[in-house]
């Protein structure tokens, strides 16, 4: 049975109505056309509704990625992302706060793939001046690649918090005065890059990244940073949140993650740090 032009119209309409229905429900926040610029990727860096939506493609040639115009030093960073679906083996998505230099501050999210109906690892990590090996590692308690979920970091001068839908995963705080480096110096600015990173990050680099699959993409929306978000009282104990503890709720949701889906943490590493682990893990 043959279908007429204005069938196949209507049809392609339907499809792309229901792609855009998973990324739909944009709401204020930054803008991609204002806020950041691309660093690498021909063409694989794409944006969509005037600067609200994002796109990082990866194939056999090249990765994508960009970062922010402005540098930050503080504040609580959010980005809601939608990572790579189906066989993402070997893929990183990266988003992330660094500065820059050999002595440089970061703290990271790393979202290292899998193979289709494993979970992805989410891996972070903090450095200072240059010096990281601070890595702690997570499953999710959902599938980051059916919507979007949110990423953010509250970043004060007495911790960073690591979140995940405004649940804490991981909280680093300021223990400078026992000799541990603590990012509060250096203006960080927001990195995301999609790359292939297949001869680690995969069940240790065992599982390749399988370019019939590509491209791969990942999905970007709704950034914000700011100072004094609303959002990041609720973590906090009341809303002067950057001087600050974890309130009653946040600390058991912190617990309840680190106990069901932390998978590798750096002061638990005996073998790693034979002559005992890092300052800051014994304060923990």
């Amino acid at each position: 049975m043959g279908v007429s032009s204005n069938g196949v119209l209507v049809i392609i309409v339907m499809v792309v109505a229901l792609a855009l229905s998973t990324i739909t429900s944009v709401n204020g926040g930054g803008n991609f056309e204002q806020d950041f610029e691309v660093t690498f990727g021909d063409g694989r860096v794409k944006k969509f509704w005037r600067g609200q939506l994002l796109t990082l493609s990866l194939d056999k040639v090249s990765g994508s990625g960009f970062r922010s115009k402005r540098e930050y030093l503080f504040g609580r960073i959010d980005m809601q992302l939608k990572l790579v679906a189906g066989n993402s083996a070997g893929t990183v998505t990266a988003y992330y706060l660094s500065s820059e230099g050999k002595t440089h501050d970061e703290i990271d999210f790393e979202f290292l793939g899998n193979v289709s109906g494993q979970p992805y690892t989410l891996h972070t990590n903090v450095f200072t001046k240059g010096k990281g090996d601070r890595e702690q590692q997570f499953h999710l308690w959902f599938d980051p690649t059916l919507k979007f979920h949110t990423y953010s970091v509250a970043w004060t001068p007495r911790m960073i918090i690591f979140l995940v839908d405004n649940t804490p995963i991981r909280v680093f705080k300021n223990h400078e005065a026992r000799g541990v480096g603590f990012p509060k110096t250096q203006p960080m600015r927001i990195y995301s890059s999609l790359w292939n990173a297949d001869q680690w990050a995969t069940q240790g680099g065992r599982v390749k990244t399988d370019w019939a699959k590509a491209p791969f993409t990942a999905y970007y929306r709704n950034f914000n940073v700011n100072p004094n978000h609303a959002a990041a009282t609720a973590a906090f104990t009341d809303s002067k949140w950057q001087n600050q503890e974890l309130n009653a709720w946040s600390r058991r949701r912190l617990r309840w993650v680190q106990k069901y889906f932390m998978i590798y943490n750096y002061c638990a590493d005996a073998q790693r740090f034979p002559r005992g682990v890092p300052v800051e893990c014994k304060m923990m």
